[in-house]
């Protein structure tokens, strides 16, 4: 496989900053000579994290997503904050979205430490999987509790009917192919 050049950016014509995203205008020169009008957006990083209880996959309670105008079914997950470790911005998740304390947590184990590139023009970001073990004895309380799937064929089966967000998709995905290998 013959490695691709770099583009040079030859002028930046829009630069917009919002707290999550970036919006940009550039024109390119490719490996060919074209120059070529290109426009990107930049993201913040995203953090999912799959949630694990008395061997019960655990939801927060479904929410309304502006983009596709439904309420959808996710795990727990958000943008990461910049400046906060992966880890701090997953504690921090779990409280919001589920209620937790620290202290509820028993393991808290990254899936991968560098990111899934999301990458097309509309969407530049990485995503951070995150799976947590909640203590036996914490009690969820119902105004966080979206939904419970039991940790087996027949629960991810169900759950995977019943997920439609690629992102949350893609991290049971790639949990569920760690389980397998392990020995």
């Amino acid at each position: 496989m013959k490695e691709q050049s770099h583009w040079h950016t030859l002028e930046r014509f829009i630069e917009i900053h919002t707290p999550w995203l970036t919006f940009i205008g550039e024109k390119l020169e490719d490996e060919r000579q074209q120059i070529l009008e290109y426009w990107r957006v930049e993201k913040a990083d995203s953090l999912i994290i799959i949630t694990i209880q008395n061997n019960q996959l655990i939801l927060p309670n479904l929410s309304y997503r502006p983009g596709v105008k439904e309420v959808t079914l996710d795990f727990a997950g958000g943008r990461v904050t910049q400046g906060l470790s992966l880890h701090a911005n997953a504690y921090e998740i779990l409280h919001r979205e589920l209620g937790l304390l620290h202290s509820d947590i028993l393991t808290l184990t990254p899936l991968n430490h560098i990111g899934w590139a999301i990458n097309s023009s509309f969407s530049n970001q990485k995503l951070y999987g995150f799976v947590a073990e909640i203590s036996p004895h914490t009690i969820i309380r119902d105004q966080w509790l979206g939904r419970t799937y039991p940790n087996h064929s027949e629960g991810i089966n169900q759950l995977l009917k019943d997920l439609t967000c690629l992102q949350c998709r893609t991290v049971l995905w790639e949990w569920l192919a760690l389980e397998v290998r392990k020995p």
